[in-house]
């Protein structure tokens, strides 16, 4: 009863609004990993370190989202790689970043374009709803005052953090095997293969009453400033509504058209093709590309 007042409510406050409506928020994404068993024993501390901070740049993003009453588009912004980022087995789970996600939750329908080892997939599936449970606490978040929410959701299973990572080059195959198989649960990249659910915390503003928010969050009665999830927080960093330029939405249209059930299958399949396949040695690109 109480969510359908918050929505009789949202519908009052958006019949004011223009039919133009539009505007554009910037997020900042980051996730925490657990690198305190990363490297090998014999690795120089400052080899450690450097990769490291390498794994900690590549969760640490920025994404935009254009919107209006009905539609999104949510982009990540893409940065200038530094010198020597692109070498290293870290870079061989690049294809799992954040493609085009749009959304229109009048259909209540999204469509993700993703690239995996250069095919460009265009993910077709009904946008997921969550049962939030909105209470009465609040925070300020810049200029916008934020009321709490709260939900429960699966483990996303097409998540690069729940793989494992390719052999170390030149290793031995049995022996990483016996190694994985003691160090398992405390790798980065665990193979879940049980379904968990997480708890969602969002933080909304009735100030822009939009049923919108970052990437597949949305379903409250005003726009999602801040999203956490696990190790994930996404955080609202600014916002432009109405402005002169006119933000353009459209809905991704290249790519092979896929739902995110068969995706998710697709993504599992090849990522545990590529971690069982050993590398040639440093620099080598023979190992990093499974066979088609």
């Amino acid at each position: 009863m109480k969510k359908n007042i918050f929505f009789i409510a949202l519908l009052i406050m958006t019949s004011s609004y223009a039919q133009d409506f539009q505007g554009k928020a910037v997020y900042e994404s980051k996730t925490s990993v657990d690198l305190s068993n990363f490297g090998r024993p014999d690795m120089p501390e400052e080899d450690k370190k450097r990769i490291k901070e390498r794994i900690k740049r590549n969760f640490e993003k920025t994404f935009v989202l254009s919107f209006n009453k009905i539609e999104a588009l949510y982009l990540e912004e893409k940065r200038l790689e530094q010198p020597g980022n692109n070498r290293g087995s870290f870079r061989g789970f690049a294809f799992n970043v954040s493609g085009k996600y749009y959304k229109n939750i009048k259909e209540e329908k999204y469509i993700n374009q993703k690239e995996m080892f250069g095919k460009v997939f265009l993910i077709k599936d009904e946008l997921p709803s969550l049962s939030w449970v909105m209470g009465s606490e609040t925070k300020q978040i810049g200029q916008y005052l934020c009321y709490k929410a709260t939900a429960l959701k699966a483990v996303d299973p097409a998540s690069v953090l729940n793989f494992r990572p390719p052999g170390r080059p030149g290793g031995n195959r049995e022996q990483d095997a016996k190694k994985d198989s003691v160090s398992k649960e405390n790798s980065l990249f665990k193979d879940k293969e049980k379904t968990k659910e997480i708890e969602v915390t969002a933080w909304y503003t009735l100030d822009i009453p939009i049923s919108q928010g970052p990437g597949e969050y949305w379903g409250l009665p005003g726009l999602i400033l801040e999203v956490n999830a696990d190790k994930t927080t996404i955080l609202c960093s600014k916002i432009i509504i109405n402005s002169k330029d006119k933000e353009i939405i459209e809905a991704p249209k290249k790519g092979k058209e896929i739902t995110q059930e068969k995706y998710n299958k697709v993504l599992k399949a090849k990522m545990k093709e590529f971690s069982e396949r050993p590398r040639n040695g440093p620099g080598s690109r023979g190992g990093n590309r499974p066979r088609n």
